[in-house]
């Protein structure tokens, strides 16, 4: 027995068969201050637990097992209250994600690779109230887009929203959504409609190819494919940003029967 070592402390090896963990994952828990060891030989550096750290020790195995981060884990350890909050909006949120691919992959599965039939279309130019948002990410583009829709009816005509008659919204995002992007949303405006204070500008006409996509909304990247594709045959340079033209209403209209028009430039009148 080394001095000044405690009978009951035991050797790292054996407290990691012990407390279900490795050596190596011991040792970087005691470099992040998660699992200190009882005693570290001054001399040899050998580290030594209590039989009574197991507990801690399984306790992170079994947190890691849920995928909580690290950093989550000493939250949890520490007995911070609301810190495993976050982990579940993440879980759910990835599970979404996960349930919305499924949806495309069994599309693409019925219906073969997308084909949307492509024309091509003149567009007049549109004065039109612009709202931005930023997506973090590109599983963040829908979140992002809904968040601007919402804030540009809110500007333009209040919470109630337009009243009757149509309202054309647009989204603008860009081609490469590989990293954080700023997408937008558009609303039409009438003559005398101000924009509420929302940014006013003109959006370009000109030739466009255009395809109808309907169906839910996390499946436009399908159409989407069919355009960029479509293009690709012609070399066709792609002219940014892609549009999406709602038309309909997403409050009264069940998401398989949802339309919407993709539309990429192919010439600015």
């Amino acid at each position: 027995m080394l001095v000044g070592v405690d009978e009951e402390l035991l050797p790292i090896g054996q407290f990691a068969r012990l407390g279900r963990l490795s050596v190596k994952q011991l040792r970087h828990y005691d470099e992040l201050g998660l699992l200190r060891p009882a005693h570290v030989d001054a001399e040899t550096g050998y580290r030594y637990y209590r039989p009574s750290q197991a507990r801690v020790a399984l306790s992170i195995g079994l947190l890691r097992s849920l995928d909580v981060p690290l950093a989550v884990v000493g939250e949890v350890l520490s007995g911070a209250v609301g810190a495993l909050e976050g982990v579940r909006e993440g879980l759910e949120a990835e599970l979404a994600r996960r349930r919305r691919t499924l949806a495309s992959l069994e599309r693409v599965m019925a219906d073969g690779l997308p084909a949307a039939p492509v024309r091509v279309v003149s567009e007049p130019a549109r004065r039109v109230a612009v709202v931005r948002e930023r997506a973090a990410r590109q599983e963040d583009v829908g979140r992002a887009t809904s968040a601007a829709l919402a804030r540009l009816l809110e500007r333009v005509y209040g919470v109630s929203g337009p009243g009757g008659g149509p309202v054309r919204l647009i989204g603008l995002f860009p081609v490469d959504l590989d990293e954080a992007v700023d997408v937008e949303a558009a609303l039409v405006l009438q003559d005398g409609e101000s924009g509420g204070g929302a940014e006013v500008r003109v959006l370009s006409g000109g030739r466009f190819a255009c395809a109808t996509h309907v169906g839910p909304y996390d499946q436009i990247p399908l159409t989407v494919h069919a355009v960029l594709a479509w293009c690709g045959e012609r070399r066709c340079a792609v002219r940014g940003p892609i549009r999406e033209v709602y038309v309909s209403d997403p409050a009264v209209t069940s998401p398989d029967e949802l339309v919407t028009h993709l539309m990429i430039c192919l010439e600015e009148s």
